[in-house]
């Protein structure tokens, strides 16, 4: 029986805290419509792709899928993502999704992910799931990861998804407003929460949250760095500097275009590693074996 693998962070030079695993195919109006916003980032959704681009990096990832219904996009099952992670389980961490709107069933299903140990944490995306986090909706959802002491990544800001289409394609941004999310974080105080994204047009809430509340982490996937406000890459410096993450959104931004636009950006050379990777050795408990 061969050894069971597990995440070496010492060869690591960097871990992505957003890596969607999606659909092999991107002809979907969403789709196209989210090709034309960001770009063609030229990467592949095949899994043993995914796999060989982050470890011929030296790179690890955290990847989910998102549970929604509002694009028509397929989605992909948690069971696969999980599955994915295990098979992979030196570079990947898994986080299953998981819509509110599912209720009780849906509850039971993350009881059962997390009772197996094969995820590490929840990915909500409010805007396309259509919820405020801080509707009680939401709630039995993050007792079960509370209690875990697993963290809960939304999605915060502007969607790339659906920018463009006639009515945005029935995306509503109200529900990417980061400061709901301030209600979880005084309800759920050892639940880490993680804020994805620079939270365009709400980017100086995400940080007095994040700085506000111990347990809350941003990561700064989604733009290129060369587009973070001045704003942001003042309190990555400073205050916040132990606070966040290395996210590329994989695939809609390729990592190496995100880590060749970071080099170029205005960062303390002693605070890269921590954006990078030490940050998230913390917050996931890796360890520095």
């Amino acid at each position: 029986m061969s050894p069971v693998k597990s995440i070496n962070v010492s060869s690591l030079v960097a871990i992505d805290v957003h890596v969607h695993m999606e659909h092999g195919g991107k002809d979907s109006v969403a789709d196209l419509a989210a090709t034309k916003y960001f770009g063609d980032s030229g990467v592949s959704h095949d899994p043993e792709a995914i796999a060989n681009y982050y470890r011929s990096r030296n790179m690890a990832c955290v990847v989910f899928t998102v549970d929604e219904s509002l694009t028509g996009r397929p989605v992909l099952s948690n069971e696969s993502i999980a599955e994915f992670a295990a098979n992979n389980a030196d570079i990947a961490l898994a986080f299953a999704s998981i819509n509110p709107h599912r209720g009780a069933e849906g509850v039971a299903e993350a009881r059962r992910l997390v009772a197996s140990g094969t995820i590490r944490g929840l990915k909500l995306h409010p805007p396309l799931q259509e919820f405020f986090p801080n509707d009680k909706i939401a709630y039995p959802l993050y007792e079960v990861f509370a209690e875990a002491r697993l963290p809960v990544l939304f999605h915060t800001g502007h969607s790339g998804i659906g920018t463009g289409m006639p009515g945005g394609g029935g995306v509503r941004l109200k529900y990417g407003s980061p400061m709901p999310i301030d209600d979880v974080a005084v309800d759920f105080p050892d639940m880490p929460i993680i804020m994805a994204h620079p939270s365009f047009p709400w980017q100086e809430e995400a940080i007095s949250i994040c700085l506000h509340k111990p347990q809350v982490y941003i990561d700064l996937s989604g733009w290129s760095p060369k587009y973070f406000p001045p704003i942001l890459l003042q309190y990555a410096n400073t205050l916040l500097k132990h606070k966040m993450l290395f996210g590329s959104d994989y695939p809609l931004i390729a990592p190496d275009r995100w880590l060749a636009d970071f080099k170029k950006i205005d960062i303390r050379e002693e605070v890269r590693p921590l954006i990078l990777k030490d940050n998230a050795m913390k917050l996931f408990g890796l360890g520095g074996s």
